[in-house]
């Protein structure tokens, strides 16, 4: 056998963290909602340009810009977070269990206008509880 200067056994197995699939799952249909985003984002903000030749829609237009602007951001942000989860990274982690708080509690509350609960509570408290769970396998 030849000299190993670090030490380490070339034969052992390596120790990754294993990525749940419900993280992996949730990673990839977040991944695909952030795509559609900035798709819808660059689609919007393009159409919207057709309505600056008429002087009479030109509010159309600037207001279609800036959505299309917000949509391609908001885009990123949900394809950054998706690349995050898909990377175990912690902040990923506590961004979704941040934002899947906020709609729980928005559901619950009546003073927002929308204190029923659906199915999408449901799912959001069942992701919610999900996410604590398997808060170890994150770095």
């Amino acid at each position: 056998m030849g000299y190993n200067p670090s030490g380490v056994n070339p034969y052992a197995p390596s120790r990754m963290p294993s990525r749940p699939f419900g993280v992996a799952l949730l990673a990839v249909l977040i991944g695909i909602y952030g795509v559609i985003l900035v798709l819808a984002g660059v689609a919007i903000a393009a159409l919207s340009s057709l309505f600056t030749f008429q002087a009479t829609l030109e509010f159309l237009s600037l207001t279609g810009l800036v959505l299309g602007l917000v949509l391609f951001v908001l885009g990123l942000v949900f394809l950054g977070v998706a690349i995050g989860l898909w990377h175990q990274r912690l902040w990923a982690l506590i961004l979704c269990v941040v934002v899947l708080g906020i709609f729980l509690y928005s559901a619950l509350v009546p003073w927002t206008g929308i204190s029923n609960i659906s199915i999408w509570f449901v799912v959001e408290l069942i992701l919610f509880v999900y996410l604590l769970a398997v808060h170890r396998h994150f770095l």
